[in-house]
Parts: structure tokens; sequence; C-alpha cells
């Protein structure tokens, strides 16, 4: 059995490299955002708009350079 992933092509190592990047970013991202949570005052209905936000920006540079060929 392969191990393709269907409605993906093959990624070269660079592609595999800016995909962990981008990924390695959103930790800290997120990272960030959780950290948020815990600061009384802050308006958490923006945290989490952020990080709905966040996490579509994060998934559309993970896209971009996967290029998917699905929906």
């Amino acid at each position: 059995m392969s191990g393709h992933i269907k409605g993906y092509r093959n990624l070269s190592e660079t592609e595999i490299s800016l995909i962990n990047k981008i990924k390695d970013h959103a930790g800290v991202v997120s990272a960030l955002v959780e950290e948020l949570r815990e600061y009384p005052g802050v308006d958490q209905r923006w945290v989490s708009i952020a990080r709905t936000d966040l996490q579509t920006g994060f998934m559309a540079l993970t896209r971009s350079v996967a290029q998917p060929t699905t929906f």
C-alpha cells in the first residue's frame, strides 16, 4: 500500500521544509494565543476570533505550498 495521501501531490524536500517551517511558526503563535487565555481582562471573544483567523491563515500558507488537487 502506498503512503500517498489522496488529493495531494508528491512534495519536494524544499516544499516539505517550507511546510514544516509554517507549522513551527503556527506552534509559536498557538502558544501565544493560549497564553492570552490566561490574562484577566482580555476579551476572550476576540482571542477566539483571532485563533480561528490565524488557523485559517496558517492553513492558507500550507495550502499555498502543498497545492492540493482537491477541495
